[in-house]
């Protein structure tokens, strides 16, 4: 019996989200090793959770450490030097004024679902807007104020308000430039959604599981300024696309948007279980045992975000994802010249969507071409999923540590994959018992 078929035996279907039958029995770097022993491509990064490569040095030095005269479990009732540490270097590198606070959780979902109850509960507001097509967690909270079709069977927060994201591949109402949304949304402002009701923005810098889709130029200031000025707090979600991920360290910055409050995840403990939202005292504050778990503040994790802060500073790797991910784009684009089934290449550093339809005059997406191509790429020696509302979507996420040889073999192992599917090789059941995003 393969190690994939173990896994359907004993593991529930309920956390899984399969796109090819991937079996791993270990890593280093940009590489995965698969239990038949090929070496793959990981393009992925467990969706951008390992984000210094596999087996980096500093984070299993940081473990190692800390495990060696391990300081507890938790924050719940104990300060720990490692959780500690990791807050106050989350408060120098994170934007923002006043007296701020850390709270230190698992996963991106945990800290979006507590920034959401505690925006709530500390200004007295009780709705919340997010955007159309928004995926911030798979805990009942923080898919309460998601708006992702994968998450239809979920319960919406009774207050939320959803806009749409803007798309300049699918400009919304005509309009590239996303004034039509805020147009919108002024006047909800003026009808059913009152805006001192309303706590606060739920904003992606990139909508991530969305689609990778980069924001027209201007956008999400102006969204900001409106919804400030009627003392709506801005909550930056840079799970995916924070660390350093899009050229910059926060994603944010490049919308040239300083929000109030910044939620961190994958990517933040390379690789193990760790979250962190920064924000204003008066929220992050606003009440004891508000929102705590057993594990919470782990020294373990704790030291292991400690050493992936520190490496990406040490390494250069926003400017290294900035550098990389460029010319990644560049060979994304070549081949979208050869490739009529490539619509659109968009994305920030390693943040990278590449979308898929049936011809490029109507933009048709072409989510069985996603499902084909993802699995010729995994059977090539290329990890990479799909996500986006039409499932049609590329995703790349890969380590920060990614160099331009890894970079241009990946191209070349999509052009391969392509050319396949143009030429019939691929079959049409391929992907056949995987449901994917």
């Amino acid at each position: 019996m393969t190690l994939y078929q173990r896994d359907e035996r004993a593991l529930s279907k309920l956390q899984k989200l399969r796109f090819f039958p991937l079996a791993v029995t270990g890593g280093e770097g940009s590489y995965l090793t698969g239990d038949d022993g090929r070496r793959l491509l990981d393009f992925s990064a467990s969706w951008g959770a390992v984000s210094l490569g596999h087996g980096h040095g500093a984070v299993r030095e940081a473990v190692d450490r800390a495990l060696a005269d391990q300081a507890g479990a938790s924050t719940l009732s104990a300060a720990n030097e490692p959780a500690v540490k990791l807050a106050e270097a989350l408060l120098d590198l994170v934007p923002g004024g006043g007296e701020r606070r850390v709270w230190l959780g698992h996963s991106g979902s945990d800290a979006n679902e507590t920034v959401a109850r505690a925006v709530v509960a500390a200004t007295g507001r009780p709705r919340v807007i997010s955007f159309a097509g928004a995926y911030h967690g798979g805990t009942a909270g923080s898919m309460a104020i998601s708006a992702h079709g994968v998450q239809k069977h979920a319960e919406r927060a009774s207050g939320l308000h959803v806009i749409p994201y803007p798309d300049p591949y699918r400009p919304y109402g005509d309009d590239p430039t996303g004034g039509r949304i805020i147009d919108e949304l002024e006047q909800a402002f003026r009808a059913d959604c009152p805006p001192d009701q309303v706590a606060a923005l739920f904003i992606e810098p990139i909508m991530s599981d969305g689609g990778l889709i980069v924001p027209p130029k201007g956008f999400m200031k102006r969204l900001t300024d409106l919804c400030r000025s009627h003392g709506i707090l801005v909550v930056s979600d840079e799970v995916k696309v924070g660390m350093g991920r899009s050229g910059r360290f926060n994603c944010i910055e490049h919308e040239e948007v300083e929000p109030d409050i910044y939620v961190l995840g994958k990517g933040l403990g390379g690789g193990l279980p760790l979250s962190a939202a920064v924000g204003p005292a008066s929220i992050m504050d606003f009440a004891s045992s508000f929102s705590m778990q057993t594990l919470h503040g782990n020294p373990v994790c704790a030291s292991a975000g400690l050493a992936v802060l520190e490496t990406v500073a040490a390494e250069d790797l926003v400017a290294n994802a900035a550098r990389v991910g460029a010319a990644l784009q560049d060979g994304l684009r070549t081949l979208a010249h050869r490739h009529p089934m490539i619509g659109d290449v968009r994305g920030r550093g390693l943040a990278i969507g590449v979308e898929l339809v049936t011809d490029r005059a109507s933009r048709t997406p072409d989510a069985k071409a996603a499902a084909k191509l993802v699995y010729r790429a995994f059977e090539l020696g290329l990890v990479l999923y799909y996500v986006g509302a039409h499932s049609n979507v590329l995703e790349m996420t890969p380590p920060l540590t990614l160099i331009r040889a890894e970079a241009d073999a990946a191209v070349s192992i999509l052009d391969r994959a392509l050319d396949d599917l143009a030429q019939g090789r691929v079959a049409d059941d391929i992907a056949a018992g995987f449901e994917g995003w």
